[in-house]
């Protein structure tokens, strides 16, 4: 059975890659990193604009319907475009805060229109760190007595990717419910997380390949080495393995199949980052260089809702 994406959902891709394209991401990366916010919101508004956020919200709170395979598409376009803010938490805010009733009215339609940034933070001693606490609109903490709205965030601390902003949030708000659906919510971030890694890797994969046929050696590219060529053709191979995993998670959004997409992705990544770093030599270590934006994004998803070992484990409990 040949598993293909069909001509909407590659039409849908390439606008999104349009629209990301010309709004300049890296840019809007740095602009984020360093706590400026406005750049960085107004293209969250655009992405949402384009229905991203309403792939995981149902047509009755403004959305389009659960579409997991539509919100793989998209994050791998957010990930090759490294754009930054909380995408997978927003994704599981969005299935913890579905219930049908009170909160899918009260928070899901500002989800699906862009104009509710949410982020998620489990507790561990007293608080929980979330991704982008500081300029989420909705903070939803994780305690053992369920999920609580936080009133606030605590001192940001940046994170191995600058543009990762990590913020402890205060589990005393209110509690809105007793037992969300953490199970669905951890799928659907992993899903998220999995789809903007494998957009990561393609793209650090294209950068080094442009890079190493402009870049010579003994009067020659260095793309021209059998051994380049060998490193580059492995990343290949292990995004090209990773692509179908991803997608095919997608289709039957089984815990162990997403784990599964989730380690193969990662992992494609975390080789590709790797590769670019030692053929791009020194110039690959610098902040200043755009190559950072990806490498530290490939490094800070690899453990993001789930180490390796975790999701090893999950596969491995979901096959017995």
């Amino acid at each position: 059975m040949r598993f293909l994406l069909d001509t909407e959902q590659r039409d849908f891709a390439g606008a999104l890659r349009a629209l990301l394209t010309a709004a300049d991401t890296p840019s809007v990366v740095r602009d984020w990193s360093r706590g400026e916010r406005a750049s960085g919101r107004a293209l969250w508004g655009r992405v949402a604009e384009a229905g991203v956020f309403g792939l995981a919200v149902p047509e009755e709170y403004g959305g389009v319907g659960r579409r997991p395979v539509e919100l793989a598409v998209a994050c791998v376009e957010l990930g090759r475009h490294v754009v930054p803010g909380p995408v997978a938490e927003t994704v599981a805010a969005a299935v913890l805060l579905d219930d049908g009733e009170g909160l899918a009215k009260r928070f899901l339609p500002g989800i699906a229109s862009g104009e509710t940034m949410a982020t998620v933070a489990f507790e561990s001693h007293g608080y929980g760190f979330a991704l982008d606490g500081d300029a989420a609109d909705v903070r939803l903490a994780a305690t053992p007595e369920g999920l609580r709205l936080s009133p606030g965030a605590g001192a940001v601390r940046q994170s191995l990717d600058p543009a990762r902003r990590l913020a402890p949030l205060f589990p005393a708000g209110e509690l809105i419910s007793a037992e969300p659906p953490w199970a669905e919510a951890l799928v659907w971030a992993r899903l998220a997380t999995a789809a903007q890694a494998l957009g990561v890797g393609l793209a650090l994969l294209d950068r080094t390949v442009a890079y190493v046929k402009q870049r010579t050696q003994f009067g020659v590219p260095i793309g021209s080495f059998q051994a380049v060529r060998h490193r580059l053709a492995d990343v290949k191979i292990a995004l090209e393995f990773a692509r179908p995993m991803v997608f095919g998670a997608a289709v039957t959004m089984a815990p162990a199949d997403v784990a599964a997409a989730k380690l193969g992705a990662c992992e494609a990544a975390y080789a590709a980052a790797r590769a670019a770093l030692q053929l791009h030599g020194a110039i690959g270590y610098t902040a200043e260089y755009e190559l950072s934006l990806w490498l530290t994004k490939a490094r800070a998803l690899r453990g993001a809702w789930g180490a390796p070992e975790d999701c090893r484990r999950d596969v491995l409990e979901g096959r017995t």
